[in-house]
């Protein structure tokens, strides 16, 4: 009979302890970052960009989460991929529309890095930021010359006239070159449509600032082609008032996968191999940015 009232007491705690842990799952649609109160959630590009997956899932944890009222985008980047760069964007233009995204970049957010900052609420960048450099470039290696001072000699089996256009072992043609150079001009295009609609700029200046070059933050504000200058902590600041967090706002970044020691050491050599083959043949289509040839 004595332990009753312990257990009674036991089962009650009990019960305000799932109900509590429950109502935290509910308030974060189920995420685990813990999140009691409003939120501005922290989203990181670095590198080259080669996939959007992991950003994309990313976004939209922090899109989904009721805590998180604002997000930033933090973009330290030369650019990349044309795919994973337009997915990156589309993601965010589709998002702005329900949650303030501010862009902040960093060191670099050239070509790609710019193209996934373009449809944000608002672009932060460092005076020094390296940012623009608005194109597509497309790279071939011809090793034909080399082959033949050493005697070796390349045969191809193909369906199609251009089925091997840009061979590295053999010359290009003038009308595969045009072929090429139509390809990368609508890539180009979609490019400055893209700048156009989130800049609301003309098209006839963003073609005119769309040559390739690079800006830096500073001019890139003169042109229109950010909002302010300030690095991550004022773009943080920026996008707790526009959601109306008063004081210092509380900052959340996506929870780490955990990976073991053998999965990590892994992942860092494909990683390096990765970098380096993609340094030696950029062959595909890129928003990229590169200051060494």
């Amino acid at each position: 009979m004595k332990k009753r009232p312990f257990m009674l007491a036991l089962l009650v705690f009990f019960f305000i302890f799932v109900v509590f842990t429950g109502s935290i799952m509910l308030l974060n649609n189920g995420d685990k970052t813990f999140t009691i109160g409003e939120k501005i959630g922290i989203v990181e590009i670095k590198g080259v960009i080669r996939s959007s997956r992991s950003v994309i899932e990313k976004l939209q944890k922090f899109e989904n989460s009721k805590a998180i009222k604002a997000i930033v985008l933090r973009i330290n980047s030369p650019g990349g991929g044309v795919g994973p760069s337009q997915e990156i964007h589309d993601e965010v233009a589709r998002i702005v529309k329900k949650k303030p995204i501010i862009a902040s970049m960093g060191s670099v957010a050239a070509s790609g890095g710019y193209y996934v900052a373009v449809p944000a609420t608002k672009i932060f960048a460092n005076p020094g930021t390296i940012t623009g450099s608005i194109g597509v470039i497309m790279e071939f290696t011809n090793v034909l010359k080399l082959m033949n001072k050493v005697g070796l000699k390349s045969s191809v089996v193909k369906s199609g006239v251009h089925k091997d256009i840009g061979s590295a072992v053999r010359e290009m043609t003038a009308e595969e070159k045009q072929l090429l150079q139509g390809l990368i001009d609508d890539v180009y295009s979609q490019f400055v449509e893209s700048v156009c609609a989130g800049r609301h700029l003309s098209e006839k200046k963003v073609r005119k600032l769309a040559d390739g070059r690079i800006y830096t933050g500073r001019q890139a504000l003169k042109l229109g082609l950010i909002d302010k200058l300030g690095g991550m902590q004022p773009a943080i600041v920026e996008a707790a008032r526009m959601v109306g967090i008063t004081g210092k706002p509380n900052v959340v970044y996506p929870e780490k996968p955990r990976i073991d020691f053998i999965d990590y050491v892994i992942g860092k050599t494909v990683t390096h191999v990765d970098d380096y083959l993609v340094s030696a043949n950029n062959s595909g289509v890129q928003l990229m940015w590169s200051p060494i040839k």
